[in-house]
């Protein structure tokens, strides 16, 4: 490979805008699956919804995973490059993809296994357990396809190309969309599958990504290839992909427990609570997810400028980064408090879900700019391989702190408590952050932190 990479000479403002909007898009693209879910499937009836809500931990569980994979390889591959490594940032590619293939089929057939236990967990209704459990037994089977488009989509994302992976993001979400309510509703001569229908649309779309991606990689020119020659399998690889990629595998893995224990205390005032946060967390999740799209634009402009030892530019991208998340953030509290009624409607919200769901969104809307600075500092932390400090700061965003004040402020203020714990969470979770990030600075040595 020759020439000079732009992450270590393009003005930094541009650089993360170019490297930052197709993954951003991408992530929007990425959790719109289950936004168009949950819409095309409230239609159908509020037990429906709520089943599919029920669902989500396990959903959002699958995706933490494709993205545990994904990142490690993208950190890898960037770094690599950042030190002029082209064999090993080749070797990083083909062990990447074995891996999320793997790691897939595992995750697949785990799935199957826990499906009926649990929801069982959570409902006695007859009705809202057999929709979940059908949806669920077909959404398992796109794990496959989604760890491994991802990972192609992180390595390419940790070359530089961004705009190779929206594109064949877009084209999965797209034909999501319209065979949902296709085979939701059974237009056009199909048979009318209900939830099943949904499920089958998004297996659909994230297969339709995977071989589009497998194109791009093999048949584009590309600044990485897929190892043949001589390639061996390395544990080493292995191991460093399950590392670096823990903290983002925990920022997502989170919102899947988080979602699931805030469901158990839902669950204790009605379903249309438990249908309201399922509602809620789709639209939160576009959000967040847009949010982590900027995040894994940045990081490889991060990754790479640590890898090349340039600590002006790594600050740089932190700098940028933060003030663009904040503004996004900002943009998403605004629209909520302006239209959350149109919004809830979206869902075909009750009179009920209606009086609680407003003030509701609102307050935890108002959450999301202190997510925003906090999820870039730890961004920042698993860039420069300090890896425990990534996870601590995600762990306490969605468990840690969150748990304790749902408890907490539920026991004196009832199901309000519950809205207000994720804003007190956020809050002094971005403190804490702030703490570390000044308390413990990068260092060089040799172009390489020691720690």
């Amino acid at each position: 490979m020759s020439g000079v990479n732009k992450m270590e000479t393009r003005p930094m403002f541009p650089l993360i805008v170019s490297m930052a909007v197709p993954p951003l898009i991408s992530m929007f693209m990425q959790y719109t699956y289950n936004f168009v879910d949950c819409m095309f499937v409230s239609w159908i009836g509020e037990k429906a919804l709520t089943a599919v809500s029920l669902a989500f931990p396990i959903t959002t569980l699958m995706v933490a995973m494709s993205i545990w994979i994904g990142v490690g390889v993208n950190v890898l591959i960037a770094n690599s490059l950042g030190q002029k490594n082209q064999d090993k940032a080749d070797s990083v590619v083909t062990n990447g993809i074995i891996l999320s293939a793997v790691m897939g089929a595992i995750v697949t057939v785990i799935i199957l296994l826990i499906t009926e236990p649990f929801f069982a967990s959570f409902t006695d209704d007859p009705e809202i357990y057999a929709l979940a459990v059908r949806y669920m037994r077909v959404c398992a089977f796109l794990e496959v396809s989604s760890m491994v488009h991802i990972c192609i989509q992180k390595i390419l994302q940790g070359t530089g190309n961004m705009i190779a992976p929206m594109w064949f993001q877009i084209a999965g979400v797209v034909l999501n969309f319209v065979l949902d309510p296709i085979l939701i509703f059974g237009y056009f001569g199909f048979p009318k599958m209900g939830v099943e229908g949904a499920a089958v649309s998004t297996v659909c779309g994230y297969t339709f990504s995977m071989i589009l991606a497998f194109y791009v990689l093999l048949f584009r020119k590309q600044k990485v290839r897929m190892k043949i020659k001589g390639f061996h399998i390395d544990f080493k690889i292995f191991r460093d992909i399950f590392v670096i990629g823990f903290p983002s595998f925990i920022m997502n893995a989170l919102g899947a427990f988080m979602t699931y224990f805030t469901n158990m205390f839902l669950v204790l005032y009605s379903t249309t609570a438990v249908a309201f946060f399922g509602a809620y967390f789709k639209l939160q999740q576009i959000v967040i997810m847009t949010l982590n799209g900027l995040v894994q634009g940045c990081i490889p402009i991060m990754s790479y400028n640590y890898g090349a030892g340039n600590k002006q530019r790594l600050y740089q991208a932190l700098k940028y980064g933060t003030g663009i998340g904040v503004a996004l953030t900002g943009a998403s509290i605004v629209i909520f408090w302006m239209f959350p009624g149109q919004i809830l409607r979206i869902f075909n919200a009750s009179d009920e879900m209606m009086s609680f769901g407003i003030p509701a969104l609102k307050i935890m809307c108002t959450s999301y700019v202190f997510a925003a600075a906090a999820t870039m500092i730890a961004s920042f932390m698993q860039s420069t391989k300090r890896v425990g400090f990534s996870m601590l700061i995600n762990i306490l965003r969605q468990l840690v702190l969150l748990l304790p004040f749902m408890m907490m402020l539920s026991h004196f203020i009832g199901m309000k408590g519950i809205w207000w714990s994720f804003l007190a969470a956020e809050t002094i979770t971005v403190i804490f952050s702030f703490y570390l990030y000044r308390k413990y600075p990068v260092t060089f040595s040799h172009g390489r932190e020691q720690i």
